[in-house]
């Protein structure tokens, strides 16, 4: 079985090697590099090659959120999962409106951060319907007044069957879910969603949720 490669991002070095030493001891991670800021990670990530990036949000020089965009927006690009002291929270919003996968609070249990590592190296996002649900509601009531138009403006371009699962992504449903739910195989979902992320230029699943949540497409399927 080949290892997850990990780079660990946090400015303070006892997280770090808290978390190091945590993720170090399971059999199929392997801690590739270290880094106390942000300005370092592309080039850790040049060297190293991870498959998935832990990253701080709040750090000195480069923060977690601009070396997020930053990596995200390079090929072939390490998934990333964002560390913060909140659950909804405008630094985490963004963070996954530029690409990351998901995040994990500095306090979670070892063993879950272990499981949301394995999760989004296998491309599955870190953030379950509950936790959805909140950062949405947070989402409300930020970002200017036009998010909504132009967020209906992107979503045109989608068909009805990809609105649909737009729609289900947005709830936070796995492939399984939506499959039954829209009387298709899961094959089909993973082709959906594929040509959602392609149409839309999107990065992750996340994304496609806070693009379906802006244009307001969970609330028109609630009203009905």
């Amino acid at each position: 079985m080949t290892a997850i490669r990990l780079l660990l991002v946090d400015d303070d070095p006892l997280v770090r090697a808290g978390l190091s030493f945590m993720l170090g001891g399971a059999d199929d991670i392997e801690i590739v590099g270290e880094a106390a800021d942000g300005a370092e990670v592309e080039a850790l990530v040049d060297r190293t090659r991870p498959d998935v990036v832990l990253m701080d949000i709040r750090m000195p020089a480069v923060d977690g959120l601009t070396a997020t965009e930053r990596l995200r927006a390079r090929e072939d690009a390490p998934q990333v999962v964002v560390l913060t002291t909140f659950h909804a929270d405008e630094q985490v919003l963004r963070a996954l409106r530029v690409g990351a996968a998901g995040f994990v609070l500095k306090d979670t249990p070892p063993a879950e951060i272990i499981a949301a590592v394995r999760r989004v190296a296998a491309g599955d996002p870190v953030l379950s319907p509950a936790v959805t649900r909140q950062l949405m509601r947070h989402a409300a009531g930020t970002g200017p007044d036009t998010r909504r138009t132009r967020a209906r403006d992107r979503i045109a371009v989608l068909n009805d069957r990809e609105r649909e699962v737009a729609v289900a992504v947005g709830r936070g449903l796995a492939n399984a879910q939506i499959a039954t739910g829209l009387f298709m195989s899961v094959a089909t979902v993973k082709t959906h969603v594929s040509r959602i992320l392609a149409k839309l230029d999107l990065n992750n699943r996340v994304q496609i949720a806070l693009l379906a949540y802006d244009a307001g497409l969970l609330e028109e399927q609630e009203e009905h």
